[in-house]
């Protein structure tokens, strides 16, 4: 990999990954086009350390809320009267939300790195998502805001997060689709989506760079995974700013037609033969 790759590839990454648009199925399919084999572990473990970039930059978006709901989640682990508290229960309920997509990350791990990685997943997800989003955005009443999150709502959208291990489906995507559905307001299901992004991308980009370490360092390189990440932070930063204005005012029609789109051509250059599938 050279680095003018990996700028891309962090510059893509940063973009994508809050957009509903999958950024793992980007990502694969640049890396495809680039020349390397999508599901080698050190190309994988690129894939998934480059998004803790995007990780700390939605920690500097979100410190106001996580300064005000992180310490008020401790004080009601300890305090009974803290726990009827809202930030408490913010805090309680994205915890709880988190579990599930562990779970299935640790259970299908192999399958993940391997098989899903075809393109054909990607182009597939691309597109079969696409529908659930635009029922999800049709169907959506949006008559709840923040202060009606439950941890009902964060466990429901958690196991629907679980499917974004498929790359193509989108882990924003399957949040914010599963969040409509439980009448949430798009702001909302967004930010909510952006603060279960947190311990799912930091968790597997600690395993990925802990348990592949020696095979990025003959393989793509320390130096280029660094790069990456840190475009990739600031990039996410400037999208996250972006994504938040965008949504409060728009539909999800716009990455519905995209995602169409390049579910499409993908499909097509690979039942042409013009790329393979690995």
């Amino acid at each position: 990999m050279s680095i003018v790759e990996a700028v891309i590839l962090g510059a893509v990454e940063g973009v994508t990954e809050f957009l509903p648009v999958s950024s793992t199925g980007h990502l694969t399919i640049l890396e495809k086009l680039f020349g390397h084999t999508i599901d080698d572990p050190d190309i994988t473990a690129f894939t998934v350390i480059i998004q803790s970039g995007a990780v700390l930059a939605t920690i500097l978006f979100l410190r106001k809320d996580i300064a005000r709901v992180v310490p008020a989640f401790f004080r009601g682990l300890f305090s009974k009267e803290q726990r009827d508290h809202q930030d408490f229960r913010f805090g309680w309920a994205v915890l709880l939300g988190s579990i599930p997509i562990v779970i299935a990350a640790l259970l299908f791990k192999d399958a993940i790195e391997t098989t899903l990685r075809s393109l054909w997943f990607v182009a597939g997800a691309l597109i079969l998502w696409s529908g659930v989003m635009a029922f999800a955005d049709h169907a959506a009443t949006q008559v709840r805001n923040e202060k009606d999150v439950t941890w009902k709502d964060t466990l429901i959208i958690g196991v629907v997060q679980c499917m974004a291990l498929i790359p193509g489906i989108s882990r924003s995507g399957a949040t914010m689709s599963a969040g409509l559905l439980r009448d949430l307001d798009r702001v909302t299901v967004t930010k909510l989506s952006f603060f279960l992004s947190i311990p799912a991308l930091t968790g597997a980009s600690i395993l990925q760079g802990v348990s592949e370490a020696d095979r990025i360092s003959s393989g793509v390189g320390w130096t280029n995974t660094i790069v990456a990440t840190v475009v990739s932070f600031v990039v996410a930063y400037l999208s996250v700013t972006w994504l938040l204005k965008f949504i409060s005012k728009h539909s999800y029609s716009i990455f519905i037609f995209y995602r169409l789109a390049l579910g499409s051509l993908l499909l097509l250059l690979l039942v042409t033969g013009t790329i393979t599938a690995k």
